[in-house]
């Protein structure tokens, strides 16, 4: 962070940062409009791709960011483009993540990189044999078809040892996901099936070949166009295709060419900027930013616009942590808290839970950030945000624990 008081380079007031951030994020417009098919594709390459997560307490990450960008998106609407269509692909940015199969093809750099680093990283904490795995599982998947970790592996003692304690079938599969040569066909519950990549990914997509220096070039400016601003290293982690190294020296070239320039953004702190890039004609918007919708939503911790933290707590002031992994009395908030986000303003966050089997959505708690009040204007906007988001879920009615405002 860079407190300077004078400086040539062209500054962006916070207020204006945030609403571009925002916009670039299908935030700052009103949830609504179509949210399936192309429509609903279109939304996706928008934003780049959304995460996938196993942690179920209302509904699925990638189903969440969906729903507070447009909500009359159904969670069954999303299986056609991925198990039918292949326009979407399961792989890696930051974590797991649903990505538009067109940028496929700058994967092949990941899949490369990822053999060498996986093989010596999983040699020395995976459970010994998985590589003597391979040849095996390719012939399998190829003449049976798709194959769940469960379905492999015979005679193999299953893990007790947490999370990564697979067994060496699973641990193989997951390898020839992660370089490419299997790919996830569809998913069953949330177990993976996977399948021989040729048979998943349409041929459209298989045979592009790009170079290395394609796949930096694509990877920079891809991300910077939905970043709005950022520095290298905020570029390089968007998708976590490139290294810091790789996007610095691409910033510098982008610099020398005029395809980007140094911008001083405005952060949540007051008098402070942080030293960006960004597109020449992003300073036009100090005039002309979009304006969020007042719309009041509760966004998933896993949503792209959040997934920086770091970032988040400079733009918005909103200091954020999940606490799935914090023991319950060490807890600030709750096991699984949700962000909520008014204007271009994230002004508290609430943690709550759907029960399913008598079909509620019961709230925990709210806690407004220093200086929001909850008044009745904005309680009636929460509660007409989580009644939609209750029937999204399958709930029938909203439930409040007894002081559930923490104000």
């Amino acid at each position: 962070m860079n407190k300077t008081r004078f400086s040539t380079i062209p500054r962006i007031s916070n207020v204006v940062a945030r609403r571009i951030f925002l916009d670039r994020h299908a935030l700052a417009e009103a949830p609504v409009g179509s949210a399936k098919g192309p429509d609903l594709l279109n939304l996706i390459e928008r934003i780049g791709f959304v995460q996938v997560d196993s942690i179920n307490t209302v509904s699925r990450a990638h189903h969440k960011i969906i729903f507070a960008r447009r909500q009359s998106y159904k969670q069954g609407n999303l299986a056609p483009l991925l198990e039918r269509d292949h326009s979407l692909f399961e792989h890696w940015t930051h974590d797991a993540s649903i990505i538009p199969t067109k940028f496929f093809p700058y994967w092949r750099l990941r899949f490369e990189r990822d053999r060498e680093r996986l093989r010596r990283n999983w040699q020395a904490g995976r459970r010994a044999g998985f590589e003597a795995k391979f040849d095996e599982i390719l012939k399998h998947v190829s003449d049976h078809g798709p194959v769940t970790s469960g379905e492999v592996g015979a005679g193999e003692k299953r893990g007790s040892g947490g999370w990564w304690d697979w067994h060496p079938t699973k641990t193989a599969l997951e390898y020839l996901w992660r370089t490419g040569a299997l790919s996830v066909t569809r998913r069953e519950g949330f177990r993976k099936l996977y399948d021989l990549t040729e048979r998943v990914v349409p041929s459209a997509h298989l045979r592009p070949q790009p170079t290395e220096e394609q796949t930096i070039d694509w990877a920079c400016n891809s991300a910077l166009n939905r970043l709005g601003f950022a520095t290298s290293g905020e570029i390089a982690a968007f998708w976590d295709l490139v290294r810091p190294a790789e996007a610095k020296a691409w910033c510098d070239r982008a610099v020398r060419s005029g395809e980007i320039i140094p911008v001083e953004i405005g952060t949540a702190e007051e008098g402070c900027y942080r030293l960006t890039y960004a597109r020449p004609d992003l300073l036009e918007l100090e005039e002309h930013a979009p304006c969020p919708t007042t719309r009041l939503r509760v966004l998933s911790p896993f949503d792209p616009a959040l997934r920086d933290r770091k970032r988040t707590e400079r733009l918005f002031g909103f200091h954020y942590r999940i606490e799935v992994f914090v023991p319950a009395p060490k807890r600030r908030y709750g096991y699984y808290v949700f962000p909520v986000l008014e204007g271009d303003r994230l002004i508290g966050r609430v943690d709550m839970k759907c029960h399913r089997s008598d079909g509620r959505l019961h709230v925990n708690g709210v806690w407004p950030e220093p200086g929001i009040r909850f008044g009745k204007g904005r309680l009636r906007r929460l509660e007409a945000e989580l009644s939609r988001i209750a029937k999204f879920a399958g709930s029938t009615k909203v439930t409040w624990e007894t002081g559930w405002l923490k104000a």
